[in-house]
């Protein structure tokens, strides 16, 4: 089925067709409809499947005919993230570049200015987390009166981040005669319940299996103890096809500590996590996109959003404590039907999770081990106190003359192992 059959408004269709689409996909062709016939609607798909423009181009569509009376903001759009945010713009300007609209973005970490000018002068869209908006809605900066469309992206991060709350504040400030959408790769049920709250007999629409990861993403598991993930890291990067590769850490401490590690390797690498700037944040995704790095190290919250085309691996370094985590990491790469490869490190510790996915996505995920790895490598040597009281700060001896401070410690990381990436095929526990 070709765009032009589904109803949308011909100068978008252009935009579309400049942006290189030809074909919808699915979970476009079945939420346009109904989203085009006024209809509320949950839209559950695989990440990277096009739900962006399933809601975009629709409302796009119906903002092509002007309302009269005074200009007002007629569309929010709600995401947990800044980088979702961003995302969400970029998509909205490119359908849009034949339309006289407007479009505006709020979130922290920036200037409030330049945002309340944008709600105060009645930006048609507005794009935005949940907790800055509110921020400004209190000082009375937004007028969302005259508002038609309100979409809820990635909702179930958003209960996942605490948002909720914030949520129920601005939708109860909104107009009830809107209409309201739900997209999500996942929708638990507990996101299921709140829809009787902000929705009006929505249509549901479901492309594939609702706990399933993309098809296009190949999945494995490396089994590794955990003082040797940094060393299996540096390993498996020495393959020249890992070109692209998004790492995810859990804590954004550790993933300072595998950028830190991975450089001394000589693998350029940028970070994504809270802790980074606007800016900072900005400029790690442009490197990344344009291959200034090879590697992103990246937090779950900081990931949501990031839609880089030709991500040939994402890499679990830390196991995700939640399976629906695991769909929305290994999302990132086998986007828009292109192919992938997701792996993930695998600790002792880290058995219950790995069983509890695999009962999630309903089959088993491949174990591999890497060729000419050596798996029973030692930790690296802490330092005894004698051998500490005679080096200085970082590991270096200490003069003469200038005793070290007491209780001062240091731990040198051993680094990884050579040789070649490949892997020998499956494995099980205990080999």
């Amino acid at each position: 089925m070709p765009f032009r059959s589904l109803g949308l408004d011909a100068k978008i269709l252009t935009a579309v067709q400049e942006a290189g689409y030809t074909e919808p996909t699915p979970i476009q062709t079945a939420a346009i409809p109904p989203i085009l016939a006024g209809h509320d609607l949950i839209g559950i798909a695989q990440t990277g499947t096009g739900k962006t423009a399933a809601f975009t181009l629709p409302m796009l569509t119906k903002l092509a005919t002007p309302v009269a009376g005074p200009r007002r903001t007629r569309v929010l759009v709600l995401a947990p993230t800044r980088e979702l945010v961003v995302q969400i713009q970029d998509n909205v300007r490119a359908y849009a570049k034949h339309l006289p609209v407007s479009v505006a973005t709020v979130f922290g970490g920036v200037g409030e200015q330049p945002q309340i000018k944008a709600l105060r002068s009645a930006t048609d869209i507005v794009i935005a987390c949940p907790g800055r908006l509110l921020d400004l809605m209190g000082q009375r900066c937004a007028d969302f009166s005259g508002l038609q469309f309100l979409v809820l992206d990635e909702a179930d991060r958003m209960l996942d981040m605490g948002f909720i709350p914030s949520i129920r504040k601005i939708i109860n400030a909104l107009p009830r005669n809107r209409q309201t959408l739900m997209f999500s790769a996942t929708l638990s049920k507990e996101i299921e319940s709140l829809t009787h709250e902000f929705q009006r007999a929505p249509k549901i629409i479901q492309i594939g299996r609702r706990s399933n990861p993309a098809e296009t993403v190949t999945q494995f598991v490396y089994e590794v103890p955990k003082h040797l993930k940094s060393a299996l890291l540096v390993h498996l990067l020495e393959d020249p096809g890992m070109n692209m590769v998004l790492v995810f850490s859990r804590m954004k401490h550790g993933a300072d500590r595998i950028a830190r590690h991975l450089e001394t390797k000589g693998i350029r690498t940028a970070t994504l996590h809270s802790n980074r700037s606007q800016s900072q944040r900005l400029r790690a995704l442009k490197d990344f996109k344009t291959g200034a790095v090879r590697v992103l190290v990246a937090t779950d919250i900081a990931a949501r959003g990031i839609d880089v085309d030709g991500i040939s691996h994402v890499v679990n370094y830390d196991f995700p404590m939640h399976a629906e985590d695991y769909v929305h990491r290994i999302g990132r790469t086998g986007r828009a039907q292109a192919v992938g490869d997701a792996i993930s490190f695998v600790t002792h510790e880290d058995h219950s999770e790995l069983r509890a996915l695999e009962r999630f996505i309903g089959r088993g995920i491949i174990r591999k081990r890497a060729e000419g790895f050596n798996y029973n490598a030692a930790p690296a040597p802490s330092f005894s106190t004698d051998e500490r009281e005679r080096r200085g700060p970082h590991g270096r001896p200490q003069r003469a003359g200038n005793p070290q401070r007491p209780g001062y410690s240091t731990s040198p990381q051993r680094s990884g192992s050579a040789g070649s990436p490949r892997s020998s095929g499956p494995s099980r526990w205990g080999r």
